[in-house]
């Protein structure tokens, strides 16, 4: 038995966010050793230089203040390869232009929906902050688009959308323009499960040879795994962004590194709740990687992380 004594944390004044990390390191028990585990393996992961970072995550929490934390994580150039829903693109560009607002889980979702407002967990999102506003923007960008190609990987697609944020207000608080400026690229392999999949939808209904070329986006995928030395990986939730990542990295070895945060459970043998062990199985990350899975909220545990992090770099 390793004997490594439970420490009671300890608060001093103007204690930052990575003291109080370390600290829950000592204290030992249950999630909280598991979150500074986890900032342990970002911080070994970011300093390996030959790493390819992957980073995925799902669409809610970009209705959230916790959009905040990835762009900054983009924008400090942190992150090498963006795997996401297109719930994100959906957010993240309706957020440029219009707000979302607080709400509650125990609103009235009756009279929400006659009201015409959507409601995402406690956000709320009235439809001229969504779907109005996204096809008032979106269309005549493809219209602009389709002049020059009729064929478009999702990776080509973002970056041309946030190219043109670059004059926005509030373009440099987006992702996809981050993502556009520091040329990180960024694969939506599920395009059409969303607000921004259905204008695409909405397009190609008079331009039929309109076409979103998602073997571009996999050759992309290809190039990257094969010829990466090592990678790793920040995993938030799952579905098809996890997934998507998990499964190129059995083609160089596994995932080397992996920090993943989940809300979901294993015992239904869904890909969400499956832990990092499991993936060790099927050969998506290495036998010997340096991996934890942390239950808890993503929009919680996600800041203090990252915080800490950027504290150590």
């Amino acid at each position: 038995m390793k004997k490594q004594p439970v420490r009671d944390i300890q608060f001093q004044k103007n204690m930052t966010t990575d003291q109080l990390i370390k600290e829950l390191y000592d204290a030992g028990g249950f999630s909280a050793k598991k979150v500074a585990e986890g900032v342990d393996i970002l911080e070994r992961m970011i300093r390996e230089k030959e790493c390819v970072k992957f980073l995925s995550f799902p669409a809610c929490i970009i209705s959230t203040g916790t959009r905040g934390v990835i762009k900054e994580l983009v924008k400090r150039k942190l992150v090498d390869v963006i795997i996401t829903t297109t719930g994100t693109l959906d957010h993240d560009l309706a957020r440029v232009w219009k707000d979302y607002y607080h709400g509650s889980f125990m609103a009235d979702d009756t009279k929400l929906h006659q009201q015409g407002i959507n409601r995402l967990g406690n956000i709320f999102i009235p439809l001229e902050c969504y779907g109005t506003i996204l096809e008032k923007k979106i269309q005549p960008v493809l219209g602009e688009l389709y002049t020059d190609q009729q064929k478009w990987s999702t990776k080509d697609l973002i970056w041309e959308f946030g190219k043109r944020l670059e004059k926005e207000k509030n373009g440099r608080d987006s992702i996809l323009y981050w993502a556009w400026k520091n040329k990180i690229p960024m694969y939506v392999p599920g395009i059409t499960d969303g607000a921004f999949g259905a204008q695409l939808w909405m397009y190609y209904q008079e331009h039929r040879n309109f076409t979103i070329d998602l073997f571009k986006d996999e050759q992309d995928l290809s190039d990257i795994v094969f010829d990466a030395k090592k990678t790793g990986a920040l995993i938030i939730g799952g579905g098809i962004s996890k997934h998507h990542v998990i499964w190129w990295n059995q083609f160089c070895n596994g995932l080397s590194h992996v920090v993943y945060l989940t809300t979901a459970v294993e015992y239904d043998g869904s890909l969400s709740g499956a832990q990092t062990r499991e993936a060790i199985s099927w050969g998506k990350i290495a036998e010997k990687a340096d991996n934890v899975t942390i239950e808890g909220d993503a929009t919680v545990l996600l800041p203090l992380m990252i915080s800490a992090l950027l504290e150590r770099l």
